[in-house]
């Protein structure tokens, strides 16, 4: 029924009106008010019934639910909860599976529906770690910014599933390496990065998106990844989560990667390997690219003059800073007071610096991960935005 400036109910109650002056056909009273004849006698035969009641709408809330658990069964869950509060479904429905077998329960997800509908549940407080937001570095050179990321895992042919770990240099857009392997672990990541590091030399920055070993939701989003790449004296770099065309030019490529390199998929790991070789070998030296007016990317790349050191050395703090070990709890002990920073920096130092009165900016090597506020012993997440120095010697020393 269209509008004309006048609620629903009320153009009903016209239309019954009209209806009752025995003055138009129900054919005529729909085309008059811009209904069907079967919802016109819908409304008639609800006025007949209801009277003045009939003009609302009557709920449409099904008069049963074949799957709607037992109210017997909900009484009883209720009162387990009330009488073990610190139960939670899982267990409150092994207990009234002991107590009757044969009872046909509710699955975990609707039971604590069903408590937290009666206000037995409190919801947990998701806490979010802030974010920095969309990178603004530009690279200014090769080996400035690296952009990594594992490419979406394909099936092989033989039917193990293939996750292909991909970095590249920005500014060149030469591929340093498409590694594959048969699932993302920590161990054959950084295994990867070492040999990239010893062949190349490092970048000063290394951008990713938020995935599992690049991020975390410890403080200032560290993974032992990004901890290793500080000590390194690399800046970890993200991107907003859920926003990969902020890694476009990466992106782009791994979509190449995919049409030439993974349609078909090879028929082992080892073969799918040196096919990503042969596409890594011909994108670097034969294709040319436009965004490099026509270049190869190895007629722009060279390898880095920071070479990998052989032994990560401990880092040097400025005189003034408060130098603390974080404990193997996650914790630092300030002025006689405790507080927790992070699992990711355990055994290792963080350096404190005083930006106001009782308020320090707290740092792990040249990384800022938060601010401490003396006052009540809390610290703040806020992400790191210091710039990085371009040169490598300016930044804090290192023993």
């Amino acid at each position: 029924m269209p509008w004309k400036g006048v609620t629903v109910s009320e153009q009903r109650q016209r239309f019954l009106e009209d209806y009752q002056s025995n003055y138009y056909s129900i054919a005529e009273l729909a085309e008059r008010f811009g209904i069907s004849r079967r919802t016109a006698h819908k409304w008639i035969n609800r006025y007949k019934q209801h009277g003045q009641a009939g003009y609302q709408e009557l709920s449409r809330r099904p008069h049963t639910c074949p799957w709607q658990t037992d109210q017997a069964i909900v009484k009883e869950l209720v009162k387990l909860r009330k009488a073990r509060p610190k139960w939670g479904p899982r267990k409150l429905l092994n207990l009234m599976h002991r107590r009757d077998p044969e009872r046909r329960l509710p699955s975990i997800s609707t039971a604590a529906r069903i408590l937290a509908r009666e206000g037995l549940i409190k919801p947990r407080r998701r806490y979010r770690r802030a974010h920095p937001g969309c990178p603004k570095s530009v690279p200014q050179g090769p080996n400035d910014i690296w952009p990594a990321d594992y490419k979406g895992q394909f099936r092989l042919k033989n039917g193990n599933y293939c996750f292909p770990l991909t970095v590249s240099d920005l500014s060149s857009r030469f591929i340093l390496g498409v590694d594959a392997h048969p699932a993302i672990s920590l161990e054959m990541t950084k295994r990867h990065f070492t040999q990239l590091f010893e062949t190349y030399g490092m970048p000063n920055r290394i951008r990713t998106d938020n995935g599992a070993l690049f991020a975390s939701n410890a403080l200032a989003r560290l993974s032992r990844l990004s901890v290793w790449f500080i000590k390194l004296g690399i800046y970890p770099e993200l991107i907003e989560p859920g926003k990969p065309h902020q890694n476009g030019v990466h992106e782009r490529m791994r979509r190449t990667l995919k049409q030439e390199a993974t349609i078909p998929p090879a028929s082992s790991l080892r073969a799918q390997q040196r096919k990503f070789d042969d596409f890594r070998e011909d994108f670097n030296q034969v294709r040319p690219h436009e965004a490099i007016g026509m270049k190869r990317p190895a007629e722009i790349f060279q390898s880095s003059s920071r070479t990998m050191p052989k032994r990560i050395e401990p880092y040097e703090y400025p005189g003034h800073y408060i130098v603390r070990r974080v404990s193997r709890a996650g914790t630092i002990r300030v002025f006689g007071k405790q507080f927790f920073v992070s699992n990711t920096l355990h055994e290792d130092y963080v350096g404190l610096e005083e930006v106001d009165d009782g308020v320090y900016d707290l740092f792990f090597c040249f990384y800022r991960i938060g601010r401490y506020d003396l006052r009540d012993n809390k610290i703040r997440d806020i992400v790191s935005k210091v710039p990085m120095t371009r040169a490598w010697p300016d930044h804090p020393t290192r023993v």
